[in-house]
């Protein structure tokens, strides 16, 4: 195959298609996403049949235990699937929504509209549900997509891929809207990420090696997050209860993905008051709990070294250690947070305030689960990733976030002086 002429057909068919869709009705968009849905529930034999083959890949390859999670498809993710599908359809259009309207002392009358981005090129790895999420938010956005997938998830995205391609069909809408490049080679990876000519974003997800060779080589704009260092500081003012679940389902629910919690901070005087009980619930768990000083001497916890803070584990291990009140905590994270998703735990309002004032990162939550940082959760049907940059899009990328805007300027014979 010759991967740069390929590459180069589908940005001219994915440049034309964007143009058709920029001005598509909203009922045709909604309609290819219900029709895609429908389909992926009718072909769900054959993707799981698919997403078989790519799992013995993935073994062969040696993947994680948390990468397989990831890749793995069964019938209730295939139905999670058709949920999101149906959950983007369903939202309002962003296309065409007013923003913002005004009028001049000159007479003019002017409106900032939302308008698409054009095309997107979506780079990722492991996880097949990702070809519907990235699909389906791009389309009712307006924009034309590419997807790179996982050599690992190749059996499973295709299948998908097709399903999405019987919805464009169903609505009338170009088929290249949705495009998934046909090949495992990388050399796509790097054809994708200079396609100026035809690419207007690019949203990688994935590991720290695929986004930061994106971050690196990449002549289009970019939408991503590097890792998922996600903090949980939990506070003097702290409920044992509330933090004992919390901090169990923030690990544990699923180490893989990037709102997996990696790092526990705990307030030395609630330590010195309430002990820390969740950290016995994570080892019991099966959780490696890094420990730094003080609670390092709880039996069954593991010595941290200085490399454990910091570090996306993406596995059963977390890193604890002592801090000094919320300043100890925001200190800690702004030296060695990723600026994805951080937690804390308080009842006080006064230090819950404070942490949400200083702390820069994408997502805050207080006194809930790191692993609600996801698009889906936050109402959004599915996302396209985690955005922790600062520019245009920031948190879970969902359409409204895949979109621009331009303003509508209206005179009536208006001339300026």
């Amino acid at each position: 195959m010759d991967v740069k002429a390929v590459m180069n057909e589908m940005g001219q068919k994915a440049k034309a298609a964007s143009k058709e869709l920029a001005f598509a009705k909203a009922e045709a968009k909604e309609q290819a996403l219900i029709a895609a849905a429908d389909a992926v529930w009718a072909r769900r034999d054959e993707i799981i049949a698919a997403n078989a083959k790519d799992m013995d890949f993935g073994r062969e390859k040696g993947l994680t235990d948390a990468m397989m999670d990831r890749l793995m498809l069964d019938q209730a993710r295939i139905q999670g699937i058709v949920d999101g599908l149906r959950a983007v359809a369903g939202q309002a259009d962003p296309i065409g929504a007013v923003l913002a309207e005004w009028d001049q002392p000159s007479g003019l009358h002017i409106k900032r509209v939302r308008t698409p981005l054009g095309v997107i090129g979506v780079i990722y790895e492991s996880r097949p549900n990702v070809t519907a999420d990235a699909g389906a938010l791009c389309l009712k956005a307006g924009n034309a997509v590419i997807l790179r997938g996982g050599s690992e998830s190749f059996h499973s995205s295709s299948v998908i891929h097709q399903c999405l391609v019987d919805g464009l069909r169903v609505a009338g809408l170009p088929e290249t809207a949705i495009q998934l490049v046909p090949t495992r080679d990388r050399a796509a990876v790097g054809e994708m990420l200079t396609m100026t000519d035809y690419i207007d974003v690019i949203v990688p997800r994935g590991g720290k090696g695929l986004v930061g060779r994106v971050q690196s080589d990449a002549r289009v704009p970019v939408f991503a997050h590097l890792e998922g260092i996600c903090h949980i500081y939990v506070d003097a003012s702290a409920d044992m209860e509330k933090t004992r679940a919390v901090v169990m389902n923030a690990k544990t629910r699923r180490t893989g993905i990037c709102g997996s919690a990696e790092c526990l901070l705990i307030d030395r005087k609630f330590y010195e008051t309430h002990g820390a009980p969740f950290i016995q619930d994570l080892m019991d768990a099966g959780v490696d709990v890094r420990a730094g000083k003080i609670i390092s001497e709880i039996q069954g916890t593991t010595v941290a070294s200085s490399s454990d803070w910091g570090q996306e584990y993406l596995d059963m291990i977390i890193a604890a250690k002592l801090v000094d009140g919320v300043d100890g905590a925001i200190a800690h994270i702004d030296e060695f947070g990723s600026n994805h998703t951080d937690c804390i735990m308080a009842e006080d309002d006064a230090v819950a305030d404070r942490f949400f004032q200083r702390v820069d990162s994408a997502i805050l939550m207080r006194n809930a689960s790191t692993q609600f940082a996801d698009g889906g959760e936050f109402g959004m049907g599915a996302e396209i990733g985690i955005a922790t940059g600062k520019m245009h899009a920031r948190g879970p990328v969902g359409a409204e976030q895949l979109t621009s805007f331009k303003y509508i300027v209206v005179g009536d014979g208006t001339v300026r002086a």
